[in-house]
């Protein structure tokens, strides 16, 4: 199965809680099963996004740590 993502956002600039409310409203704007790609910084968007998206019902596919703090997301949309 094709894990690119269907669609990216960044969230750098954010704060909670606008990190996980950015992350929701690109998800709500999906189709089940595709799959949203989050760059995110910092230790608590790093911590609360993935684990607010499990909550939800979505899967997280990967979380990849990359060089100046960034992370970089992967979701799948729940449903479908």
């Amino acid at each position: 199965m094709d894990e690119s993502p269907t669609r990216q956002i960044d969230i750098t600039a954010e704060t909670c809680p606008m990190t996980f409310v950015r992350t929701r409203l690109a998800l709500d704007r999906m189709a089940p099963g595709e799959v949203l790609e989050v760059l995110m910084k910092g230790e608590e968007p790093r911590r609360n996004v993935p684990r607010t998206a499990l909550e939800q019902g979505h899967e997280v596919l990967s979380v990849v740590e990359e060089a100046g703090g960034l992370t970089r997301l992967r979701l799948r949309k729940a449903g479908g």
